[in-house]
């Protein structure tokens, strides 16, 4: 291994949220993986919904995790130290190193930075020591000059530890040279000048007609397109908080799979399983639309339950919800999904706004109590649904709610520590767990699906899906990307 102090490292900043940094990481991971490098992935400041447990039973972005994996690494703290979980509009959840360490508003969120930006430097230190290489993902915008003083997700943390720059624009939603333009005059002349790159990012067509709008672009910032990443369809991977609305499978579906996104939709990542299946129509239900016909009705994770219950309640879709399973359909909830579930919620604490209760769906004969501390994971076990054989699963759990009750003495899941989680109704219409990522193992999927209604559909392995959808992509960037190799670090 190089000592530290030869360690190279390279910051993807992009024009716009979901511009392509998290992917672009990813695949520059894989790459150098590869070749037999020691790289790691750094985000050091994430907001987002959707998260993982590390190996310490920390929790970081899910992107990071991803990450983590594209670079043959188990998830760790250090690749995200400062996550935020917005709660509101104008609240979220600061977790530093893995663990919640307060709730704040956006102003108070400013002046904690000096304390966060002391942990993001304590992680950076520590992947110093051990790694040759380090590909960080800025958040946002760079362009964002109203968060340039005390930042630490973008320029602000770049300009700390001295590092170079490459800025990625999304072509596909249009206006991609106005961005790239754009973005670099919002920077100083010391930020401008850490830019050592631009890439284009999901490009369709014709490359030649594209060409002159390269070349006016290098010569308008005096900045190499380094390379244009083409759209790549079907492309499946971990998002922060990005939804694809309804995944259609018309006259070959052989399920219909529906799942209400709430305003506070947590880890909505644990229904990319069905959205990737062939035979599976899915499709998320958003503010004003109603809950359509179908086989099987998901509550996802919720960052704020009794708000996002509300919400549900606004929506008319406790009354459909209740049509469902009268006609037969299942339901099943996940953490705060499961919790929806229960006759009552109790906040005594106020962890999502003000202390008192809620009274639940009713559905399962249970009650939950948000709790300080939360609870933090990586869960295996088995379920059994149905007169089926038992099933493995693998997830992980994140929740700060304690559920009690009759209802959990019909288990939907027994876990390999000795425990059991969540209920299965006596009917076996619906199901409830605290177990993330669970239809993310063969065994499960197939059993879940066919208690569903659907027998016949194939398992689908969603690791296996996520490998090759990383080497897909590590393909493609590294064919759009311009050598030699060893210019990209600086």
């Amino acid at each position: 291994m190089r000592k530290s102090a030869l360690m190279k490292a390279l910051m993807i900043q992009g024009c716009t949220s979901d511009a392509g940094k998290s992917v672009l990481v990813a695949a520059l991971c894989r790459l150098l993986a590869r070749r037999g490098v020691k790289v790691a992935p750094f985000k050091p400041q994430n907001m987002a919904l959707n998260s993982a447990v590390t190996v310490e039973g920390g929790e970081i972005g899910r992107a990071q995790a991803l990450q983590a994996q594209a670079a043959g690494l188990i998830p760790r703290i250090d690749f995200n130290p400062v996550l935020l979980k917005p709660s509101s509009d104008r609240r979220a959840q600061v977790i530093v190193h893995g663990k919640v360490v307060s709730e704040l508003d956006a102003r108070a969120y400013h002046d904690y930075k000096r304390i966060a930006m002391a942990a993001v430097l304590e992680s950076w230190q520590r992947l110093r020591d051990e790694f040759e290489v380090v590909i960080v993902e800025g958040a946002g915008s760079p362009a964002e000059v109203n968060l340039r003083d005390r930042d630490i997700a973008n320029m602000g943390f770049a300009e700390a530890v001295d590092i170079p720059v490459w800025l990625v624009g999304d072509i596909d939603r249009g206006g991609v040279l106005a961005h790239m333009v754009g973005t670099l005059e919002c920077l100083t002349a010391s930020e401008r000048a850490r830019v050592t790159g631009l890439v284009i990012n999901k490009f369709r067509g014709d490359l030649g007609l594209l060409q002159p709008g390269l070349d006016w672009l290098e010569r308008r910032t005096g900045k190499p397109v380094l390379g244009t990443i083409p759209y790549l369809p079907g492309l499946f991977l971990d998002a922060e908080d990005a939804l694809e609305r309804h995944v259609v499978r018309e006259g070959e579906a052989k399920l219909k799979v529906a799942a209400l996104a709430y305003p506070r939709l947590s880890n909505a990542t644990d229904l990319d399983p069905l959205r990737l299946h062939p035979e599976v129509d899915f499709r998320w239900v958003g503010p004003g639309q109603q809950l359509p016909s179908c086989d099987l009705l998901v509550l996802p994770g919720s960052k704020a339950v009794q708000a996002d219950l509300h919400w549900l309640r606004e929506q008319g879709h406790e009354a459909a919800i209740k049509r469902h399973l009268r006609y037969g359909g299942k339901l099943i909830g996940i953490c705060g999904g499961f919790q929806m579930l229960g006759r009552v919620l109790h906040d005594p604490l106020g962890l999502e706004g003000a202390p008192g209760s809620l009274t639940g769906l009713a559905l399962l004969e249970c009650e939950t109590t948000l709790e300080a501390e939360k609870q933090l994971r990586n869960v295996t076990g088995y379920l059994k649904v149905g007169a089926g054989e038992t099933a493995r699963v693998a997830g992980y759990e994140i929740h700060m709610g304690v559920t009690r009750g009759p209802a959990l003495k019909r288990p939907a899941v027994w876990l390999d520590e000795g425990r059991s989680d969540g209920a299965l109704s006596e009917d076996g219409q619906i199901l409830g767990t605290y177990c993330h990522g669970l239809f993310d193992h063969p065994e499960a999927f197939t059993a879940l699906l066919a208690w569903a209604g659907a027998a016949s559909l194939a398992p689908l392995d969603r690791a296996a899906r996520r490998e090759a959808d990383l080497e897909r992509l590590a393909d493609a960037v590294e064919a759009a990307l311009a050598r030699p190799w060893e210019a990209w670090l600086g």
